[in-house]
Parts: structure tokens; sequence; C-alpha cells
């Protein structure tokens, strides 16, 4: 060692100076990266930078119960934790990874309700009013009205289906869905305005024809079957009877898909005076369509 060199003495209290140099400031409800650093019989102590470890309990080591802290959170392991707890005397604060992934899921939930993801869930139970289901280990509801097979709830008990959300309340840990909304949803994402679409009559009525078609069923308002006044739906149309249409608007919201076929038509009233041959055309007929549909 140099003669000139002065030993540096570093005394607890120096130490503790340092340490309450360092503003910090972990707050209630912050998410931190942490890396584990030991295992007590109650939870697992992490390094998040702090005066102190930060501590997870083992009731917040995840949504299901955790058996072996060790295993699930190998020492040196490095992963993201919510504050629970503000810091205590000691400079340490509690941590949760089961509250942090209830966030995750919550945040995943919102944004599929915004954006009418479609997913699957297990049916857990039945009740009079409708199912529950698991919902990305969030308890679920799904209303009898919103079933497919209203009468048949008991024989879904363990089944996977097909459901989309009608109602996300993180307040209120409330999540309700709809298996018919998904059907919708799902029948909506294969349609598009200006598709041809073949079915037949399902019903008459003073405004219009039902027609039901692979994928769904649409309305053909009186006043999109031709460019030419139709007085009696029933001179020309009759339930069962085959039937090509153009698809004129979708309202997934609402549920509508609205057809036509004046649109088909080479002059004003052709589909009264020869509805086979239009028919039998329509497929010859529809680029034009779409040009009249301004597509």
């Amino acid at each position: 060692m140099n003669a000139e060199s002065k030993s540096v003495s570093f005394s607890a209290e120096d130490f503790e100076k340092a340490l309450a140099a360092h503003d910090y400031e972990f707050q209630k409800g912050q998410t931190v990266t942490g890396v584990i650093v030991d295992h007590a019989t109650d939870g697992t102590y992490v390094d998040i930078g702090g005066k102190s470890s930060a501590f997870l309990p083992r009731r917040e080591a995840g949504l299901k119960t955790v058996v072996d802290l060790s295993a699930r959170f190998p020492l040196g392991e490095e992963r993201e934790f919510l504050i629970i707890q503000d810091q205590n005397a000691d400079g340490q604060v509690t941590l949760s990874v089961r509250q942090l992934e209830l966030k995750h899921i919550w945040d995943s939930l919102e944004e599929q309700q915004t954006s009418k993801t479609v997913f699957q869930v297990k049916v857990t139970g039945t009740n009079r009013g409708g199912v529950m289901v698991d919902v990305d280990g969030l308890r679920g509801f799904i209303p009898r009205s919103h079933l497919h097979d209203k009468e048949g709830m008991e024989s879904l008990k363990g089944q996977v289906i097909t459901a989309a959300l009608l109602e996300v309340s993180r307040d209120r840990n409330k999540v309700v869905l709809s298996q018919r909304l998904a059907s919708q949803s799902e029948q909506f994402a294969q349609l598009e305005v200006g598709q041809l679409v073949t079915g037949h009559v399902m019903s008459l009525k003073p405004f219009g024809i039902f027609v039901d078609f692979e994928g769904g069923t649409g309305l053909l308002h009186i006043n999109q079957i031709s460019n030419k006044f139709v007085k009696d739906l029933s001179t020309f149309f009759s339930p069962g009877q085959p039937i090509k249409a153009v698809i004129a608007d979708l309202d997934e919201g609402r549920g509508r898909i609205a057809l036509s076929t004046k649109y088909l038509e080479n002059h004003p009233g052709e589909i009264l005076e020869n509805l086979q041959e239009v028919m039998d055309s329509a497929e010859s007929r529809l680029e034009r369509a779409k040009k009249k549909l301004g597509l």
C-alpha cells in the first residue's frame, strides 16, 4: 500500500445515513420488479432495491394456492410484483402476485369487451337465472336468456362454451357474458356489405321478408325488393322459397342484417316481372350491384 494512501472507515452510522439519503418512494398499488432472495414458512423475501427486502405472503403468491414456494419462486428469479402495503417501520413493503395477476385479468377483460372478443369459458355451475363460468380464474355469469339452450342448463356443467362479454365491472367484481352474442359476433365476422347470400324465405311481414341463410337471418325490407313499388309481397314470395340477396347493411350492435334485391335489377320492376331470371343470374349482376351500393 502506498504510504500516502489513507484507510477510509465506514461506520454503521455512516451506512444508515447513506441509506437514508436514498429516496425509496414505494407506494401501495405500484408495480415493481424484484429478485427472489429467500424463503420462509409463511412467504418469500424479495429484493426490490429498497432499504429492506420486501415480503410476499404465501396467501398472495398466486390466484391458486401455492404449496411449494421454492418451486414457484426459485432463488435469483426476477419478476414483477404489486405493492399492496406501504413500508413498515423497518422499511419493508408487502407484495402480491395474486393481485397483480387479477389486475392483468381485469385489464384484459376490459380490453376484450371493447374489441368484442369471443373466447371460451368453462361452465362450473348453474342456478335458476343462468350458469356460472370460469373466466381466467374469475367467476363469470351467463344469464339464461343469453344461452342457446335455456332448458338444458344442467347438461352444460363441465362443458367449454364460446361466449362474449356483456358487462365487466372491476369495482363490483362482476363479469357477465353471453353465448348468443358470441354466436352473433362470429356470424358478423364472416359477413360483409355487398356479399351475395343464398337462402330461403322464412316469413312474410307487412314491412318485408325475413330470409334465413347460412350464417344468419336478414330482413329484406319491402323498399329493398325492387326499384318499383311492391304492393303485395305474397304475390311474389312464399315461405320456404329459395332466394338470393345482397347484404346492404350490417348493424352488429343491434344484431341486424339488411338485405336487398333491387340492386340486382337491370331496370326498375324487373324483380316483379321476372323474379326467377334475376335469381338465376344474380352472381353475374353482383359487381354492378356493388357499384350501386358505393363499394
